[in-house]
């Protein structure tokens, strides 16, 4: 049975390291902005996966993805000697998909903001069909005679 309390130490301690390092000892000019934005480790501790991203566009992501695959080595050995476990988890670097996740939600917050204008301009020299307060109000006569059902016909 896995420990998740421990799992989730680790994962943290190897997004710290892996960060560390990058920023201090690869000197790679491939390397772009990077940035460790989440470490998952699996159950058994021998698997990590980095989730990082790029400031950027898709020629500096791509060169940046080639440096950390090349660095992976250096990598790994850095985290087993600052962690201490027994067995230094392998690390998988995947980018991650916030950046555009937030841009798509951006784009479509835009858009409605963009509707709800359409439908603000268009009401706004619009009238009522009715009455401004078409309900009835307690006490208020109606213009009814008695007998009527409210149509002209009297009941008989």
């Amino acid at each position: 049975m896995s420990d998740t309390a421990r799992a989730r130490k680790l994962a943290d301690r190897i997004r710290v390291v892996v960060a560390e390092t990058l920023q201090r000892r690869i000197k790679d000019p491939r390397l772009g902005y990077v940035t460790i934005t989440d470490t998952r480790i699996t159950g058994d501790l021998r698997e990590a996966t980095v989730f990082y991203t790029v400031f950027g566009d898709d020629e500096e992501r791509a060169a940046s993805a080639a440096a950390l695959e090349s660095a992976k080595g250096v990598l790994r050995s850095e985290v087993g000697r600052q962690t201490g476990v027994r067995f230094t988890p392998t690390l998988t670097f995947v980018p991650d998909a916030l950046p555009e996740n937030a841009r798509t939600i951006d784009d479509l917050l835009a858009k409605a903001r963009a509707a709800d204008a359409q439908v603000r301009e268009a009401s706004s020299g619009a009238s009522y069909a009715g009455e401004a307060d078409p309900y009835r109000k307690p006490g208020e006569e109606d213009d009814e005679e008695p007998g009527t059902d409210g149509k002209g016909s009297a009941d008989v």
